[in-house]
């Protein structure tokens, strides 16, 4: 409901450059390191080409935050992805790219790192075997809970708690770093002794590329965070680029320095099977102070989920005050000036995509459709840069990396559907169409308003919560 009669909010600039860099990878920095290093070496066989992987996509990861800093500076209001698509394409792909974020992208990216919280969390209480899949779902749901009262309670708080985590996982990972070191000078190198032994059994596949891909590209999630939060980013045209060129390699470093660790405590195929590859890794290297890394890990999902919601919750408040979805999701709470109903609406998605998950299958279709539109939003900025590059933009990045990006956007999408063709991407893809559904009717044609005013008053007095003011 729009009126004019109703007082105005703004959100707060609460994220400084140090704020920023916590957001950017704390929320990179979550259960991908401490999961996917398993499915990556499954994936593409060998701890060789394992490590390659994870190089490849700490560069790829770089050069599309570098394009997506450049896009921030030219458009300057949160929303990420769908506020570039709206002003570069228009209102209907945009709306696609909102409908997709809610209902795929997002919920499928929170349930995953609440997930993999949840599986270290308990690996303590069931050594030697898996923890009940019921049990699992019930503390991730739970974990999911609790950030998101968080976010709805204080942005204060949580950005704190970011800046918390952040410092706690990076001193899980120079432990694991460390010990790597530390067992690699008492000889422990067979995985990575030479190129036959360190490249054997590499599987070259589109396929198992693409997959390996995913995988380590997962780890990465969260590296166009910021993008999300523009608004309330203190100097952005500043502090965006050099987040992103503080925070990715950083994060790229610690990631392939602590890979190198596990292959050197553990086999290869020590690695695949692993339930939980950190703790399989703290209890070969620390021994009975080996649950203290199950703890790390979870903490690190949890403040993962804490920058995931953070920033996920921004689209689809964006998505509402453009008119793409029910006004009531573009409103904040009159005190706490948060936009609580875009937090509950994810929140409530994100328990259902929870219900019939798992780990891997979540991160395959996540991977599958974030680089779709990843790749729509370059193909935007390539756009910008060839037919109007006298557009003002604080930030530039050279033609080339945006080109590189978008090639790699494209094999990511298409190689696992040509090498090994599978039923479940046809259903995101009829998913993400049947968006028209929803458009056509209630978006151009505005259909019911009356009806939508009548539950947008009821919700607002409810919540406690009031339209926001576009321009902070």
């Amino acid at each position: 409901m729009k009126d004019n009669k109703y007082e105005k909010l703004n959100l707060k600039r609460e994220i400084g450059l140090l704020s920023a860099v916590s957001l950017v990878a704390g929320t990179m920095i979550g259960s991908g390191i401490f999961m996917s290093p398993q499915f990556v070496l499954s994936n593409i066989g060998s701890p060789g080409a394992s490590l390659i992987i994870w190089f490849i996509c700490g560069l790829v990861t770089m050069c599309a935050a570098l394009s997506y800093a450049e896009l921030g500076t030219i458009f300057t209001e949160s929303g990420g992805d769908f506020i570039y698509v709206l002003r570069i394409y228009g209102p209907f792909p945009a709306f696609f790219v909102a409908f997709t974020f809610m209902f795929v992208m997002k919920p499928s990216n929170m349930a995953a790192v609440a997930l993999g919280f949840a599986e270290y969390i308990l690996a303590p209480f069931y050594q030697g075997c898996e923890p009940p899949a019921l049990v699992v779902k019930c503390t991730a749901a739970t974990c999911i809970l609790v950030v998101a009262s968080a976010n709805i309670l204080n942005i204060r708080f949580t950005m704190v708690a970011q800046v918390v985590f952040m410092a706690a996982k990076v001193i899980a990972l120079t432990v694991i770093v460390i010990g790597g070191i530390l067992t690699m000078v008492q000889g422990s190198t067979e995985s990575l002794s030479s190129s036959d032994v360190a490249f054997k059994d590499t599987k070259l596949g589109a396929s198992s590329i693409g997959m390996a891909l995913y995988q380590g590209l997962w780890s990465y999630a969260g590296w166009c965070s910021l993008n999300f939060v523009t608004e309330e980013v203190k100097k952005p045209e500043v502090n965006l680029p050099r987040a992103i060129m503080i925070a990715i390699p950083t994060v790229t470093i610690f990631y392939l320095l602590v890979n190198v660790s596990y292959l050197a405590a553990m086999t290869p195929r020590e690695m695949m099977f692993s339930t939980a590859v950190a703790v399989t890794w703290g209890n070969k290297v620390l021994g009975g102070w080996g649950w203290v890394m199950s703890i790390a890990a979870a903490l690190s999902s949890f403040g993962s989920l804490n920058g995931s919601f953070f920033s996920g919750g921004r689209v689809c408040f964006v998505a509402a005050r453009e008119g793409h979805l029910p006004d009531i999701l573009a409103m904040a709470h009159v005190r706490r000036l948060t936009p609580s109903p875009a937090l509950i609406f994810t929140t409530i998605i994100s328990l259902i995509v929870l219900i019939p998950g798992d780990f891997e299958g979540i991160v395959n279709f996540f991977g599958f459709t974030a680089w779709f539109f990843y790749g729509v939003t370059l193909s935007g900025l390539l756009y910008l840069k060839i037919k109007k590059p006298d557009l003002p933009r604080a930030y530039s990045v050279p033609i080339v990396i945006p080109i590189l990006v978008l090639l790699a956007a494209v094999f990511l999408v298409l190689a696992p559907i040509i090498d090994n063709p599978r039923l479940e991407y046809l259903y995101v893809i009829l998913f993400i169409l049947s968006g028209v559904v929803i458009y056509v009717p209630f978006i151009h044609y505005r259909l019911f308003p009356g009806l939508f005013d009548k539950l947008t008053v009821f919700l607002q007095l409810f919540l406690e919560v009031a339209p926001t003011d576009k321009n902070l």
